[in-house]
């Protein structure tokens, strides 16, 4: 996977899951990694970006807000956003925004 998404001619989606951790890894590098794995195998989805020093910024995009609506409710998601609010994140925000316009080299 690039690090950098190859997203199609906007209009797209992009959800922003921004993210401060508790201590220690408790199992979050496992479930992160296979929420990506997951996330590739849905309806809609374009690609993801992913950073952390203090603070962890993934954003993954989407086709459309069905799609969004559909990763949500996925049943291993929920799980790990459970299991998230529990032991991995001190603090978190989703934002979910249209992508008008993209370019870059």
């Amino acid at each position: 996977m690039s690090v950098i998404a190859d997203t199609p001619k906007p209009p797209y989606f992009a959800v922003i899951f921004t993210s401060t951790r508790t201590e220690g890894d408790n199992g979050y590098d496992k479930m992160a990694n296979r929420m990506v794995e997951l996330a590739e195998q849905q309806p809609g989805f374009l690609g993801v970006e992913s950073a952390r020093e203090d603070v962890g910024i993934t954003v993954s995009y989407w086709a459309d807000l069905d799609s969004i609506k559909n990763w949500k409710a996925n049943s291993e998601h929920l799980e790990a956003q459970k299991t998230g609010r529990k032991f991995w994140y001190e603090s978190f925000k989703v934002r979910i925004s249209k992508v008008e316009r993209d370019y870059g080299i």
